[in-house]
C-alpha cells in the first residue's frame, strides 16, 4: 500500500492566491521586494479541500491505535534513519529503532549505495546483536557468539558440529530496504512498496537548489517528549500557535501571513513558508529598527559590521549578511543565493516522521517517533545542516546529544534561540496530551488554512491505517 488511495475529489485552484481574509503582505507580496528571487516552484502556491472534519482525539493515546500503527505505519513507510556522513567508512553503523523493530544500517563498501540495513537480531536465538552503533568488521552475538560478516552472510557458528541442520547459505541476516536522497539514508521494512524516489513525489525536484549532500551534520539533538509522537510533530508544522507560544519573533517572523502547500496528488509531502526580517501582521506600528534589533539579539548570526545599503530593509541587509557568512564558512560562492533562500523557513513534511528546511539560512531538520511501545510519549530530534567546505575542513558530523524528559532544549548552547522556542512549544505539549486526556469532546478542530499540512497528514495517515 503506497497512500494513493487519498480522496482527492477537489483539486487546487491553479491561480490560488491564499485564503481570502489572510493578513498582507502576504509571502509573495514580500518576494516582490527582494534583490534576488526565490525558485520557481516558491513562487506558487497550492491547496487541495480536504474537508473540516475533527481528528478523533483516541489516536493521541489509544494503545489499540498505537499497535495498529505499528503495522501500518512503522513497518510500511520510508524513514530517515541516518546521514551518509554518519557512516563514512566501511563497518560504520547506526542502530535505529522504531517501537519493536530495531535495524543495523551498516556500510558494507567504499560506495555510496554500499549500505545496509539488517534486522538487529541473532538467528540462533534472537539476542540483539548492537546495542549502538560503531565501527565492526563483523557482527558477533555477545550471548554465543554466532557471526556474521559485513555483507550478511554467516561467518562462524561456535561448536558448529552441533548444527549440522543449518543450512549457512539460507542463514544470512534478514534486511529492510535502503536508499539514499540528499544525504539522507531512508530504510523501508516493506518490500513489496513503492521506491524511496517516487515515494518522495515532488521533494527532489524542490530541493534541486538547496543541495543538502554538500553539507554536514553541525547539531544534533534528541530529547524524550511528554506527548505522543503525532502531536509532536503537528506543533512543529504550523505558525499559528506563534503569537501566544513564541511572542518574542514577531516582531522579524511573519506568521499569520505565512504560506502552506497542499498539491493535489500529493501525498507524502507539505509545506509552510514563513517570511523572516519583516514583523508579523499583527504588529503594523514596528520600526525597521526594532526589527533589525531584535533579530540581531535572538540570532547572533545576523549581527555585521556590514553597511546597509540606502533605504534597505532589514530583510535586505540580513539577506546580504547571511550571503556574505555563509560564502565564508563554507568557502563556496553564495552570493546569488535569493533572499528567500539565504533567510527564511522554508519547510518540507515527508510523511510520516521527518521535516527537513530548504534554503540555507537554517538548513535545520526534525524527526519524530514513539518512545518505545509508550503511545503517550515520543522522541523528537533536531539537528542543523551546514554547508561542506569545497577543501574538505569542515568539521566530522556531530554526535547526537541525549537529553532526558527533565533537560531543557536549552541545555544544548549550540542550539542557541532554536533552543527556547522549542522549550516553550514542550511545556505546550505536555498540556495538550493531558487536556485530550481530559476533554470531553471527541475530536481536535482544525484551521482551514493554516493547519491544512496537519489535516493533510492525517488524510495520508488515515489511507494507511485503513489499507488491506
Amino acid at each position: 500500500m503506497s497512500g494513493k488511495d487519498i480522496d482527492q475529489t477537489a483539486r487546487a485552484n491553479e491561480t490560488f492566491k491564499g485564503p481570502a481574509g489572510r493578513p498582507s503582505p502576504s509571502l509573495q507580496d514580500i518576494y516582490k521586494d527582494d534583490k534576488i528571487a526565490p525558485p520557481p516552484h516558491m513562487q506558487c502556491e497550492s491547496q487541495v479541500d480536504l474537508g473540516q472534519a475533527d481528528i478523533p482525539v483516541e489516536r493521541y493515546f489509544s494503545k489499540e491505535y498505537h499497535d495498529r500503527e505499528v503495522d501500518k505505519i512503522w513497518r510500511k513507510t520510508w524513514q530517515w534513519a541516518c546521514r551518509l556522513e554518519d557512516i563514512p567508512n566501511v563497518g560504520d553503523h547506526v542502530v535505529y529503532n522504531i517501537v519493536h523493530d530495531s535495524l543495523i544500517v551498516v556500510r558494507t563498501g567504499p560506495e555510496r549505495t554500499d549500505i545496509r540495513a539488517y534486522i538487529n537480531s541473532c538467528l540462533h536465538r534472537g539476542t540483539m546483536l548492537r546495542k549502538e552503533g560503531g565501527c565492526v568488521k563483523q557482527f558477533r552475538c555477545p550471548f554465543h557468539g554466532f557471526t556474521w560478516n559485513l555483507d550478511g552472510s554467516l561467518k562462524e557458528v561456535p561448536q558448529a558440529w552441533d548444527f549440522e541442520h543449518i543450512d549457512w547459505s539460507e542463514f544470512n541476516l534478514p534486511e529492510a530496504r535502503v536508499d539514499v536522497w540528499g544525504g539522507f539514508v531512508f530504510i523501508n521494512f516493506d518490500h513489496d512498496g513503492e521506491d524511496l524516489m517516487s515515494y518522495l513525489e515532488i521533494l527532489p525536484e524542490h530541493f534541486e537548489d538547496f543541495d543538502l549532500e554538500n553539507r554536514y551534520k553541525a547539531i544534533h539533538v534528541a530529547k524524550i517528549m511528554p506527548c505522543n509522537w503525532k502531536l509532536c510533530t503537528e506543533a512543529f508544522v504550523e505558525a499559528y500557535h506563534v503569537p501566544f507560544a513564541h511572542p518574542q519573533s514577531l516582531p522579524y517572523y511573519g506568521d499569520s501571513n505565512t504560506q502552506y502547500d497542499v498539491w493535489p496528488g500529493v501525498r507524502h509531502i507539505n509545506r509552510m513558508i514563513s517570511a523572516q526580517g519583516v514583523p508579523s501582521p499583527s504588529l503594523p506600528n514596528i520600526t525597521a529598527e526594532k526589527t533589525r534589533q531584535l533579530m540581531e539579539r535572538d540570532t547572533p548570526f545576523y549581527k555585521s559590521d556590514r553597511e546597509a545599503e540606502a533605504g534597505q530593509s532589514p530583510r535586505g541587509r540580513f539577506a546580504d549578511i547571511a550571503r556574505d557568512k555563509i560564502s565564508a564558512s563554507s568557502k563556496r560562492d553564495m552570493s546569488e543565493i535569493s533572499d528567500s533562500v539565504a533567510l527564511d523557513l522554508i519547510q518540507y513534511s515527508v510523511f510520516p516522521n521527518f521535516v527537513q528546511f530548504g534554503g540555507v539560512g537554517l538548513a535545520a531538520g526534525y524527526r519524530f517517533r514513539p518512545y518505545g511501545d509508550n503511545p503517550e510519549k515520543s522522541i523528537m530530534e533536531m539537528f542543523f545542516l551546514f554547508p561542506k567546505a569545497e577543501d574538505g575542513s569542515h568539521p566530522k558530523p556531530a554526535d547526537i546529544v541525549w537529553l532526558s524528559e527533565d533537560d531543557p532544549w536549552s541545555s544544548v548552547e549550540a542550539m542557541g534561540s532554536a533552543a527556547k522556542v522549542v522549550d516553550q512549544d514542550t511545556d505546550n505539549l505536555m498540556r495538550i496530551q493531558k487536556g485530550l486526556r481530559t476533554t470531553r469532546k471527541a475530536g481536535a478542530t482544525l484551521a482551514n488554512y493554516q493547519e491544512s499540512r496537519i489535516r493533510h497528514f492525517h488524510a495520508t495517515l488515515d489511507a494507511y491505517m485503513a489499507a488491506d
